[in-house]
């Protein structure tokens, strides 16, 4: 294994350590901290740095040669995506108006949150197999 792939696989844990461990950091941010509204958007900015950390790395490993390896870290990054872009804005117009598409905003917090552990488990599946070198 060269240096590249040796720091893109120090890069690939990292990221994975960090989106396994916001689970836990929300979580405590929510219970430290009496404002809700508050803790909802520092949560979500963190999930964002998340997303984007994801798709930096995504892009990265397009550029290495094993490219086609890094299929769960390629999910994981997706699913964030689809997260960040595509369900947040829905989020935010069923907690401004009550409902979006016939849910409410605690249901479409419930699809995010299926997004998000899919988005861990494919990154531990990446790291577990260690296909991406």
């Amino acid at each position: 294994m060269n240096n590249l792939q040796r720091v893109f696989r120090l890069l690939t844990v990292l990221w994975a350590g960090s989106l396994w461990s916001l689970a836990w950091v929300t979580q405590t941010l929510f219970r430290a901290q009496s404002d809700r509204h508050l803790a909802g958007m520092l949560a979500s900015r963190l999930f964002s740095i998340e997303t984007y950390l994801g798709v930096g790395l995504a892009l990265i490993a397009l550029l290495l040669p094993a490219s086609r390896k890094f299929l769960w870290g390629y999910v994981a990054a997706a699913l964030l995506a689809v997260n960040e872009w595509a369900l947040k804005p829905v989020m935010a117009v069923a907690r401004e108006q009550g409902t979006a598409a016939g849910l409410g905003f605690f249901a479409w917090h419930g699809v995010s949150m299926v997004f998000y552990v899919g988005a861990c488990l494919s990154l531990l599946l990446a790291v577990w197999k260690d296909d991406f070198r």
